[in-house]
C-alpha cells in the first residue's frame, strides 16, 4: 500500500509539473516581443509614422500604388526593408509597420493574427486617406499574411501576397511541436491550443486563415516553400484551393519556412512585380 501511495504521489507530482511546464510554454509563445528599433537606412528615405497606436515607416515613391508590408511572428518592420527598397525602385510606395506586441507597437500578447488584423485594417485606411493611395496591395509574411485575412473580414486591399501562411492554429502548433518532439508533439498540441481562448480571449475558430481567405475579393498570390515543415505544402495548397479567383501559386522549390526574398531574390522580384502590375495597374 505504501508503494502504491508513493507511485500515485509521484505520478500526481509529475502530472502537475508537466501541466505547469505546458502552461509556461504557452505563455512564452504568446508573450509580446516589444523592443526599440534603429532608424531606417537613409537609402529608403522613410518617414516615421504613427496611427491608431501602430508604429511604422512610410517609404514614398512616384505613383499612386502602395504596398503594405507585414512581418512574421517575433519579428518587426526591419525585416521588410529589402522588400521596401525593391518596391521603391519599381515605383511603389510602401508602409512598413510593427504588428501589435511586436517592435514598437504595444500589445500584451501575440494573438497569431487576430488582434493584429486591426493593425492591418488601420494601415490600409491610413494609406488610402493620409497618403492618397489609389490602390493598396499587401505583402504578408506568415503572421503578417494571417493578419491580413483574419478578424471580422479580410483587410480591404486590392491585392494580396501571402507568404507561408498557416492554415489553422491547431495545425500550426501541431507541426511545430512534432518537428521538435515527434509523436509527443501531437499529444501536447491540445494542451497548448486549449490555452488560447483562456489567455487571449480568441477562439480557435477565429484563427483559421484557410476559412477566412474564402472572403477575399481581390487577386491573391500565395507563396509556399516545398520543404516547409512549419506550413506544409499540402496545407499551402489547401489555402490556395480555398482562395477565390483570380489567384496564383508560386512553389519555391527547395525553400523551407524562410524569407523567400533571401531564398531567391531575382525570382521573387520578378514574380512580385508581375503580380502587382497585373493586379493594380489596370
Amino acid at each position: 500500500m505504501k508503494k502504491l501511495k508513493k507511485r500515485i504521489a509521484f505520478a500526481t507530482g509529475a502530472l502537475v509539473l508537466g501541466l505547469a511546464a505546458v502552461w509556461t510554454a504557452g505563455g512564452a509563445l504568446s508573450a509580446s516581443v516589444n523592443h526599440p528599433l534603429p532608424s531606417p537606412p537613409a537609402s529608403l528615405n522613410a518617414q516615421a509614422v504613427q496611427f491608431d497606436g501602430v508604429s511604422g515607416w512610410y517609404a514614398p515613391a512616384i505613383g499612386q500604388q502602395c504596398v503594405l508590408l507585414l512581418h512574421g511572428v517575433r519579428s518587426d518592420r526591419t525585416s521588410m526593408i529589402r522588400r521596401a527598397l525593391f518596391l521603391q525602385e519599381s515605383g511603389y510606395s510602401s508602409l512598413l509597420i510593427d504588428l501589435q506586441a511586436h517592435g514598437e507597437t504595444p500589445g500584451e500578447h501575440i494573438t497569431f493574427g487576430y488582434r493584429e488584423s486591426d493593425n492591418v485594417r488601420s494601415a490600409v485606411a491610413y494609406l488610402r486617406t493620409q497618403r492618397q493611395c489609389a490602390k493598396v496591395a499587401i505583402i504578408g509574411v506568415s503572421l503578417g499574411g494571417a493578419a491580413s485575412l483574419l478578424g471580422q473580414s479580410p483587410a480591404p486591399a486590392d491585392a494580396y501576397v501571402l507568404e507561408a501562411v498557416y492554415p489553422n492554429i491547431e495545425q500550426a502548433v501541431s507541426n511545430r511541436l512534432s518537428m521538435r518532439l515527434g509523436a509527443l508533439g501531437e499529444w501536447l498540441t491540445p494542451l497548448l491550443t486549449a490555452q488560447i481562448p483562456l489567455r487571449l480571449g480568441v477562439s480557435l475558430d477565429e484563427l483559421k486563415p484557410e476559412e477566412a481567405i474564402k472572403r477575399v475579393r481581390a487577386p491573391v498570390l500565395i507563396i509556399a516553400g516545398t520543404e516547409d515543415e512549419h506550413t506544409t505544402l499540402p496545407e499551402s495548397k489547401r489555402l490556395f484551393a480555398n482562395a477565390p479567383e483570380p489567384k496564383s501559386l508560386w512553389l519555391a522549390v527547395g525553400a523551407h519556412h524562410q524569407d523567400f526574398y533571401d531564398f531567391s531574390a531575382q525570382e521573387y522580384e520578378e514574380r512580385i512585380t508581375r503580380f502587382l502590375r497585373t493586379s493594380l495597374e489596370h
